[in-house]
């Protein structure tokens, strides 16, 4: 509206402009047709110019699963990954036996096209450090804005030709960086997500490490993303050891914070536990986990680590997750596994990297 004022155009035209982006996705001014031509001719000689980031590299899993290696104007880069059938946060965990979770009755009388899960990164690196994460390694770069957080979704988008209202979109903020680190350009994408490029709040899921002012404010937003909260240990001593960030945010401020944060109904929040073998995979491990959980509304998704070239940790055995995941369900609390995807090109949750050159898992 701003613009179109300073114009001097109608408030009509910044309304043609923002469908012309978000919705549209089209990525040149002299492409919008709804424009003037004298209108484009005007914003172009003022130096006002669009477009989304670029795509440096491609690379396509056996799974079907994209990373792309995105590239801005200013040359830094980031990741982000296109994940087909849903194998996101939301989507893709199998019920398992003990469940309490009521199911959903609802039935689509028009089943959409497509289902699948788009990783978003928030910066380019991360400050966080996680012993586990290959991300880590690459220290902050810097904090991307709105526009290039929104620009990864809608380059995605026109990569795999999304129809909104028929495709089934989620989006998680689950790639490089922590997004509570840049709050306000996390919020204003995920608003621009919603109002322009039509992904409901309810498609969105955010991933902290902890911050806690940020969750207690993310709790006040009006528009709110689901929350899930990266907890990968039981006890201080042991998530200080993986994740420094505990000296700031311990345990028992994290927990408080999430016992307060406001739940929709039926909504829970969700816990992230990376199970690295002989750390933290222990059954007492899973019993303090538990007890940790107890009276909030939530749910876990275990992963078991997905193995990097740097990462010191080693991915545990399919018994030890799977006695972790059954204490948790005995215990009434719903534990799910996430199935790892894109493991063969690097594009698995803490494998983000900006790896260009790829090298067997064994």
């Amino acid at each position: 509206m701003a613009l179109a004022e300073t114009l001097g155009e109608p408030s009509f035209r910044a309304r043609q402009l923002f469908h012309a982006l978000y919705r549209q996705r089209i990525a040149a001014l002299e492409d919008i047709s709804t424009l003037p031509k004298s209108l484009r001719a005007r914003l172009i000689s003022q130096g006002y110019c669009m477009g989304f980031p670029a795509i440096d590299q491609r690379f396509v899993s056996v799974d079907g699963t994209v990373r792309y290696l995105v590239r801005f104007s200013d040359g830094q880069s980031v990741e982000t990954v296109w994940m087909p059938d849903g194998d996101g946060v939301e989507e893709t965990e199998e019920l398992l036996p003990g469940d309490a979770r009521g199911t959903d009755s609802r039935i689509s009388i028009n089943p959409p096209n497509r289902r699948a899960t788009i990783c978003i990164s928030s910066q380019s690196g991360c400050a966080v450090n996680c012993k586990f994460c290959m991300t880590a390694l690459l220290g902050l770069q810097r904090n991307l804005t709105a526009g290039e957080i929104v620009g990864q979704v809608l380059l995605v988008f026109n990569d795999h030709r999304i129809e909104i209202g028929r495709d089934r979109i989620n989006l998680v903020f689950m790639g490089q960086g922590e997004p509570f680190l840049n709050y306000d350009n996390f919020i204003r994408a995920a608003q621009l997500l919603t109002m322009g490029a039509g992904i409901p709040e309810s498609r969105m899921t955010v991933s902290t490490s902890g911050i806690v002012p940020r969750i207690v404010s993310f709790g006040r937003e009006p528009l709110r993303p689901h929350l899930a909260i990266s907890l990968n240990a039981s006890s201080d001593q042991l998530r200080e050891r993986i994740m420094p960030i505990n000296r700031k945010w311990n345990l028992e401020a994290i927990m408080e914070a999430a016992r307060s944060f406001p739940l929709r109904s039926r909504e829970r929040l969700t816990f992230e536990y990376v199970l690295l073998s002989e750390v933290n995979d222990a059954p007492e491990n899973a019993r303090e986990l538990a007890a940790l959980l107890l009276g909030i509304r939530a749910k876990v998704n275990l992963i078991a680590l997905n193995p990097g070239p740097e990462i010191q940790f080693q991915t545990p055995s399919p018994a030890a997750v799977n006695s972790f995941q059954q204490i948790l369900i005995a215990a009434g609390i719903p534990a799910y596994l996430r199935r790892p995807r894109g493991l063969d090109i690097y594009a698995a949750c803490g494998q983000l990297k900006r790896t260009t050159s790829l090298v067997s898992l064994g």
